[in-house]
Formats: structure tokens, sequence, C-alpha cells
């Protein structure tokens, strides 16, 4: 199998994440390893001073945010050439304390071919280059939280 036939899964969706079908559907019979990251939504957080957060809201243009999405599962597998299923899935909409709002799952034949930095690679540049806006509702308000990254020309 080439690289280019293996499976590849990145998507905005407001549809509650399914570790499981997700899992399944970049998993080969090859397969041997995965590596899963998963963000949530804090109940409190610390950010400043600790507070308590009711909800998160998410907001994403969807054709450029897969677009930068499939960027990030085409770096990992330029990096990592031997990972064979890779999932970029983000939520958004309004997602409340405990509730998953992102996954990275990325899958091989064995634990020690990078599945476990590409997983980090994968949330930390999704984090940096995939346009999602983030308001956080507490009890005394709304902020919208400003991310790191600066588009640069051409982006």
């Amino acid at each position: 199998m080439r690289p280019t036939d293996y499976p590849t899964i990145f998507r905005i969706t407001e549809e509650e994440l399914d570790l499981d079908a997700l899992l399944d559907a970049i998993t080969l019979p090859s397969t041997g390893a995965a590596a899963i990251f998963t963000g949530m939504v804090r109940g409190v957080t610390t950010r400043g001073d600790a507070h308590e957060t009711v909800y998160l809201e998410y907001e994403a243009y969807k054709p450029m945010a897969e677009s930068k999405m499939k960027q990030v599962a085409d770096e990992i597998r330029e990096r990592w050439p031997t990972i064979e299923g890779i999932a970029v899935v983000q939520r958004i909409g309004r997602l409340y304390p405990r509730t998953p709002t992102v996954l990275i799952a990325v899958t091989s034949a064995h634990r020690d071919t990078g599945v476990f930095d590409a997983a980090r690679y994968g949330i930390d540049r999704l984090k940096e280059i995939v346009p999602v806006w983030k308001k956080e509702v507490d009890p005394n308000g709304e902020e919208w939280i400003e991310g790191d990254y600066i588009p640069k020309a051409g982006e």
C-alpha cells in the first residue's frame, strides 16, 4: 500500500466525536499501534485567575479549516513515513465541560515508529495553523480566546 492510499480523515463537525469509529476508519490489517490525543472542555480554567467555564463556543470557516487540517496530515506523513492512518477532527458549536473538542489519532505498524511524536505534532500544528475560533463563557460574561498564530502571506 502506498502512503497516498492510507486512510486520512480531516473534518470539522458539530457531531459528537466517536473515538471507536474514527479509530476503526484509520486502522489497517497491518496496524499494531495507535496514539490518540483528545482535547476537552475544562470546567475550571486557570488562564489568569482560576474561574468556572460554563461552556465554550467554537466556530470555523470549514473549507479553510479542513484545508489546513489536510496540510497537518500531509506534514505528518512527510515527517513520519511509517504512519498508516491519520484522523484530525475538530468539533464546533456549543460544548460543555468534560466534552471532547478535538481528536488527533495516528496509527502505525509498531509503537516505536513515531506515533506518539506524530500525534503530538498533529495537535500542536492544528493549534498553530487551523483557523478555529473559541469563545469562553463563564458566569460573569464571555471572551474570545486569542491564539498565537499570525498568518503569513499566502496562507
